[in-house]
């Protein structure tokens, strides 16, 4: 009599039981309702772009949309649109907020932006073998910039107890220290030379338009 349970499997049983190794595919994520309702009515704000909303626009859609929306379930989707990445994004690149008709209204806080810019690092770092640090010190110090707040303003209103973004945060301010001296050696070695903003940049091999740029810059800092 043979022993069919030590036998191998034949070719037929073996295709009949799947590996044991394979994965269950990962069924797809279900839209929110109320986020597709908001796409086919604001598709400029909900769509393929996303854009920064305006501060009070729950209340607006409660007040343009009272019977098509519950309060508690618009709260959560609105809740989720602006904790997704792609909405993220595009407070982190420091696009204005816009209204439900997709016009802008007022700029983003300055905090806003840079808490914005951390967490989509975070997220991007977590899935990534790269060191991103880099990417994000340059995202930070436009930020800064764009901010038009001084170091100790700035720091007052971004700093947490989170050391290793504090980190990042020092690092764009000591990289846009290294930049501001570079401007001024230049902005005195230009001034010292007595030369044209385009000879002096053919003097020293330097592009005629970035001279002009930092001289504009010099100028600019000076006048605030």
């Amino acid at each position: 009599m043979t022993d069919t349970a030590t036998q191998p499997p034949t070719q037929e049983g073996a295709a009949a039981r799947p590996p044991a190794n394979r994965k269950k595919p990962t069924p797809a994520r279900k839209a929110n309702p109320v986020l597709e309702q908001l796409f086919e009515l604001y598709p400029k704000m909900f769509g393929a772009q996303f854009l920064p909303l305006k501060l009070g626009v729950f209340q607006d859609l409660l007040a343009q949309h009272p019977d098509l929306f519950k309060r508690e379930e618009l709260k959560v989707a609105l809740g989720l649109h602006a904790r997704s990445t792609r909405y993220l994004e595009s407070v982190a690149a420091g696009y204005p907020r816009h209204d439900l008709q997709a016009s802008p209204v007022e700029p983003v806080a300055p905090e806003h932006v840079h808490y914005a810019i951390l967490e989509v690092f975070r997220r991007r770092q977590a899935r990534s073998n790269d060191d991103l640090r880099p990417y994000v010190r340059v995202q930070l110090m436009k930020a800064i910039e764009a901010s038009g707040l001084s170091r100790e303003d700035y720091t007052l209103r971004v700093r947490s107890q989170d050391e290793a973004m504090n980190a990042l945060l020092d690092d764009a301010f000591v990289e846009l220290g290294k930049q501001a001296a570079k401007r001024e050696a230049l902005v005195k070695a230009f001034g010292a030379s007595g030369k044209t903003a385009a000879e002096f940049a053919e003097m020293y091999g330097m592009d005629p338009t970035e001279v002009t740029w930092i001289l504009e810059r010099a100028r600019l800092d000076q006048g605030s």
